[in-house]
């Protein structure tokens, strides 16, 4: 039996609304922090050197979720089933059992990484993303024992913790990554001789990558400290009179039938972004070979003549998709927020059989989730152009990143609000379905970007067009089946419609204000940083306001929040909410 923690109540588990609220800071934060490392690594060694660390990344993702299988999710779900049913003892078995499990997986996972290295860099003809691959490889080892807590965590409605470590993660992969980066970067003719260009962008790579498996290892170690120190919790009185526990085969078992689905679904969607990697390289690289005016006329003077020579265009372009990949995924991470926050809650009102409880919970997360997505994804696709440059400034491909962001801008909406709803599947059972809907909607993505990739005139944006139609079909099909296995049909007048309403009219506030004032400020990275704060600000306004008036955030949202009855006061002293 594990040692018991008590110094902490389990009165401190949160509502949807805390949690969400915590947990979307913190990972927004995260999500800042890891822009700032990608841009400032961007604008330190250009499209190349961003093409480079998006090859490796794309390798760790899907042999990390391969690693972790889904058991994060799995912890969280038989966490929470079990907290909601006063079976305390399961509650530390289910640790017992999945923590050597992660470990085992984790070894799996980083020896899976390096092996696979030597084919996927001839893959993608980048001999250059090698080193860079191997040094990311140990992350998957810590990551994967971090998970393992943070499902724990999150599963007792605690996101602190998760919120922390991430926070931890990121810092460090700035701080050292970025420093590590330029000083090979700036001083590795002087220190070590290297003096091609090439060389010079590929070990800097690396090194910034160092900075990531530090941080990886510095966030397991304070997740674990946290729970050595602080506990989980779970007082001795809680503990002793629960139920006896099941056995650990029992245990293990349950854990396997509820993560293999969840984590094949995960899976199937992470190799997703590895097939954009591949499959988009592979079809620019044909198209190079094949009829290179084609592609390099769409670009006239905005690809380098170095790049042509040295047949990296194909490098250079899936750097500059990655430039708008770091922006949407911004998006991305507070619906992932959504998700994790979702499951626990979702599941309580499921288990206790609750149909009003439920339904509920399951408006209060889609309501949630679009009121984020659709106006987000409207002003990216509206703002592409001052926001590029606003984060970018004039770093090579800015330009060419632009129109990309705009149609990324549309497939966001959908792309972000994926992981919520099948969060829902997974939390009244079907833990199957996201299997079963990822695997379809890659099926759909492989096939749109083959086929449009290969058009010169789309190219590298048929990546954006794929994950639009992908997420399209997820989106739509998770909603049927939540509907049809919990017999709730929500309110989408308030879900969805409203909150559409009113993104559109702060989408329209947002370019009526940019356009208003470009022709009346100088151009400049800063120009566009102060254009894109106005209107962002102007486009928040217009939006609350409309919220409100339309009715689309009711009173129980708000006091969820932190002082949300202060603000439920002063609301409906205006008459702004019922």
């Amino acid at each position: 039996m594990s040692k018991i923690k008590t110094k902490n109540n389990s009165s401190n588990k949160q509502s949807f609304m805390l949690g969400a609220a915590i947990l979307t800071f913190c990972l927004l934060l995260v999500k800042i922090i890891g822009m700032l490392y990608k841009v400032s690594l961007s604008r330190l060694y250009g499209p190349v050197g961003a093409g480079l660390l998006s090859n490796a990344y794309e390798l760790y993702i899907p042999l990390f979720t391969l690693a972790t299988a889904g058991f994060p999710i799995a912890v969280s779900r038989m966490v929470s089933e079990s907290m909601s049913k006063g079976r305390y003892k399961d509650i530390k078995r289910i640790k017992d059992v999945a923590i050597p499990f992660f470990m085992i997986t984790g070894i799996i996972g980083f020896l899976l990484m390096v092996l696979f290295s030597f084919f996927y860099v001839r893959i993608i003809h980048s001999p250059g993303s090698f080193i860079s691959i191997l040094v990311l490889a140990p992350a998957i080892f810590f990551g994967c024992l971090v998970s393992a807590y943070r499902g724990y965590y999150e599963g007792m409605r605690n996101m602190v913790p998760t919120s922390i470590s991430e926070i931890v993660e990121a810092f460090l992969k700035l701080a050292a990554g970025y420093t590590f980066a330029y000083i090979v970067y700036n001083y590795g003719e002087k220190l070590w001789g290297i003096t091609d260009e090439n060389k010079l962008i590929r070990y800097s790579v690396a090194a910034a990558i160092l900075g990531i498996t530090l941080g990886s290892f510095f966030s397991f170690l304070y997740i674990y400290l946290r729970y050595k120190i602080k506990g989980d919790g779970i007082t001795e009185e809680m503990y002793k009179s629960a139920p006896r526990p099941r056995s650990k085969k029992e245990t293990f078992n349950i854990l396997m039938r509820t993560a293999i689905p969840i984590g094949l679904g995960a899976l199937v969607m992470s190799i997703a972004g590895t097939v954009d990697s591949t499959l988009i390289q592979r079809r620019l690289i044909h198209m190079m070979e094949v009829s290179p005016e084609k592609l390099l006329s769409q670009y006239p003077g905005m690809i380098p003549d170095d790049n042509v020579i040295q047949g990296t265009v194909h490098t250079y372009l899936w750097g500059c998709y990655s430039y708008a990949l770091t922006i949407m995924n911004l998006v991305v991470t507070v619906t992932q927020a959504f998700g994790t926050t979702a499951l626990p809650n979702v599941t309580e009102a499921y288990t206790k059989g609750n149909k009003e409880y439920l339904k509920r919970s399951m408006e209060t997360v889609m309501r949630v989730t679009f009121v984020f997505t659709i106006p987000a994804g409207l002003g990216l696709m509206v703002l592409a152009d001052p926001i590029m440059h606003a984060v970018y400034g004039n770093t090579q491909g800015v330009d060419i990143s632009v129109n990309i962001l705009v149609v990324m801008g549309i497939a966001v909406i959908v792309f972000a609000a994926a992981t919520p709803m099948c969060s829902m599947l997974q939390a009244v059972g079907r833990v199957d379905m996201p299997l079963k809907l990822y695997t379809i909607g890659m099926i759909i993505k492989v096939i749109s970007n083959y086929i449009l990739v290969g058009i010169p005139k789309i190219n590298v944006q048929g990546g954006s067009i794929g994950t639009l139609l992908c997420y399209t079909f997820v989106i739509i099909v998770s909603i049927y089946v939540l509907i049809k296995e919990t017999n709730i049909v929500p309110d989408f007048k308030i879900v969805v419609i409203k909150p559409l309403i009113a993104a559109i009219i702060c989408a329209a506030a947002a370019l009526l204000s940019y356009k208003l004032m470009v022709p009346h400020l100088p151009e400049g990275r800063y120009t566009a940083l102060v254009i894109t704060g106005i209107c962002v600000i102007i486009a928040c306004v217009v939006y609350a306001v409309f919220l409100l008036l339309l009715r689309a955030i009711t009173k129980n949202d708000i006091i969820m929040l932190p002082k949300g009855n202060k603000i439920v006061t002063v609301l409906e002293k205006y008459h702004l909410i019922k």
